[in-house]
């Protein structure tokens, strides 16, 4: 199975802090070490970080209404929204030290004048957030960059999806779509992962990942399994602090588990067929059965079907081999419950 490509979503989880993010980041970029098996696994390949103009997010009146929430960072959302919001050279920096790891940056630029960003850093690749995938002046100003770019449908239907993809392939193909649902945090019963097959079947031209809001590890994983190529999922340093994001991220174990699980997937998948493989024949030996004396067969004797049964280890001869048992004559005594091999008939 190809590599999946993992990028940890840092969001507002830094709370306005370039070295929270980079923490994050830090925590991307670990090895994921499994003592079991001796085994160093790859790290998630990328982090994604968002950018936002805050004079083209929400209308004034929403800007400006009271934000009274155990999560404010401010007394309204236009305040809070500022005070979670990095600037240009934030990014850089973030973006620099994520490269210094060894891992892809992803951005998500949430309006036009957002791009001027691009003067300082080309990012590995673009990530529309799924509220823009109707935004479709956003789009073809993304695209008109060549950066391959990452779609998210969490709140698009197979016409909003349709009409993005139009927009960009004008421009390029290098597109990613990630199935998602944008409810925070997702309902299992809400997931629908048989999208990610409906999407290979019907978009099989672009790769195919999950963007995950979901609790805990199990739907990215599985999401792997059905052939999901990219994984997008929050990370935090500890989801117990401040932020309407953190309790539905990964913290630090949450991502270990998770990408243990991914690299663990990717190995396992293997072939579409049944076979004994080499890493179970000494179990096949030791744990199978043969057939076996039910009690202690004398020199001359002839062995009848009263006289056998099953028995490990399993290096003897196998039940639809009895007829080159029964009727055979023992060269020598053997013992009852004593496997009966070759040697041992005539």
């Amino acid at each position: 199975m190809k590599e999946t490509y993992i990028i940890g979503e840092i969001g507002q989880n830094h709370n306005g802090s370039v070295d929270l993010a980079k923490l994050i980041v830090d925590l991307v970029s670990r090895p994921i070490k499994e003592e079991a098996f001796g085994l160093t696994l790859k790290p998630m390949n990328a982090v994604k970080m968002t950018k936002r103009d805050l004079k083209e997010e929400l209308a004034d009146s929403q800007m400006n209404m009271p934000y009274d929430s155990p999560n404010s960072f401010g007394k309204t959302y236009g305040e809070h929204r500022a005070f979670l919001e990095l600037d240009e050279q934030q990014h850089f920096e973030v973006y620099k030290y994520a490269k210094s790891l060894g891992l892809d940056f992803v951005e998500t630029l949430c309006a036009k004048k957002c791009l001027d960003m691009l003067k300082l850093f080309m990012p590995d690749k673009l990530k529309v957030a799924s509220r823009d995938l109707t935004n479709l002046p956003l789009l073809a100003a993304l695209a008109e960059t060549k950066i391959p770019i990452i779609l998210s449908t969490g709140m698009a239907g197979k016409k909003e999806l349709d009409e993005a993809l139009d927009v960009i392939t004008r421009y390029h193909s290098d597109i990613s779509i990630l199935h998602c649902v944008s409810q925070y945090p997702t309902r299992p019963e809400n997931l629908n992962l048989n999208t990610i097959t409906y999407l290979k079947k019907h978009y099989g031209q672009y790769k195919i990942g999950f963007s995950d809001h979901t609790i805990g590890i199990s739907a990215p994983v599985v999401a792997v399994g059905m052939g999901a190529e990219i994984i997008e999922k929050h990370i935090t340093i500890d989801r117990r602090m401040k932020g309407t994001d953190q309790i539905g991220s990964l913290g630090p174990d949450g991502v270990n588990r998770m990408v243990r699980d991914i690299r663990y997937i990717e190995m396992s998948m293997g072939k579409e067929d049944i076979y004994i493989d080499k890493s179970v024949e000494a179990s096949k030996i030791k744990l199978e059965r043969s057939i076996a004396t039910r009690h202690t067969i004398k020199a001359g004797e002839t062995i009848t079907i009263d006289d056998i049964h099953m028995l490990s280890p399993g290096d003897g001869f196998k039940w639809d081999e009895k007829d080159m048992v029964v009727g055979k004559v023992a060269k020598h005594e053997i013992k009852g419950n004593e496997i009966i091999y070759p040697d041992d008939i005539k």
